[in-house]
């Protein structure tokens, strides 16, 4: 069953923190001061959990009620450990195929992407804690529930997964108009994980240091770019091609 919870006081989020609530994303009024207020600061840090700071009247969209300046948002789903995912896809037999996801922000193509990743046999999906799209009922959405039946990951910086892959035996491949090889250029068939970036800024540079190969998709008209979950859809779904013949 969907679960999406909205937790809304300074208070009751601290508490909702010390219970050990599946905190996904906690929205601050900017410039907000007080000793209660310094408090869910410090346990925001400790926990490291993604915090964004906003102008009162987003935190009035998010709620009606009485928010004193802090909303958590908890997420819909519970997020596997990535150690225990690698294993049991590569202990199952199955050639994974992971997606690594650098700090996407737009819940729309975060959800569509999901999608996408279910309907082509994605092992898993990796994210970053902090500074990505939000994980909710939006979310939920958008992904037409595909969100239930893929696992969903959370790391510290998308670095960290790049390293794990690659001392676990998977080949990591960065999406990135930058590169010189298309996708066409690039095996797929091996045990591997695609790296898609941020709508903005793409895969981050530090990042792209890490990964073993990149490739980008021909562009043959006058915009420069596709949308971020189109991109990730053709990437897949030429892995699965693949993988098929």
């Amino acid at each position: 069953m969907e679960k999406d919870t909205t937790i809304f006081g300074i208070r009751a989020v601290i508490e909702a923190i010390k219970s050990g609530e599946n905190i996904d994303k906690v929205f601050l009024q900017k410039g907000l001061r007080g000793d209660l207020f310094t408090e869910l600061e410090d346990l925001l840090r400790k926990e490291r959990l993604n915090t964004s700071y906003v102008p009162v009247e987003k935190l009035n969209r998010l709620t009606k009620k009485n928010h004193q300046g802090a909303v958590a948002q908890i997420a819909p789903i519970s997020f596997y450990n990535i150690e225990d995912l690698v294993m049991n896809v590569i202990e199952s037999g199955k050639t994974p195929l992971f997606l690594l996801l650098d700090q996407l922000s737009d819940v729309r193509n975060f959800g569509a992407i999901i999608r996408t990743a279910e309907c082509t046999g994605v092992s898993g999906i990796i994210i970053q804690k902090k500074g990505g799209a939000p994980v909710n009922g939006d979310t939920v959405k958008t992904s037409a529930g595909a969100i239930f039946k893929i696992p969903i990951c959370k790391v510290d910086h998308i670095k960290d997964a790049v390293f794990y892959m690659q001392a676990s035996g998977i080949k990591v491949i960065a999406a990135t108009e930058k590169a010189n090889d298309t996708l066409y250029d690039i095996s797929f068939k091996d045990p591997c994980a695609i790296v898609m970036g941020s709508e903005g800024k793409g895969v981050n540079p530090s990042v792209l240091k890490a990964v073993n190969e990149q490739a980008k998709l021909p562009i043959l008209g006058d915009i420069a770019s596709l949308n971020v979950s189109v991109a990730c859809g053709a990437f897949l779904y030429e892995a699965v091609r693949q993988r098929l013949s």
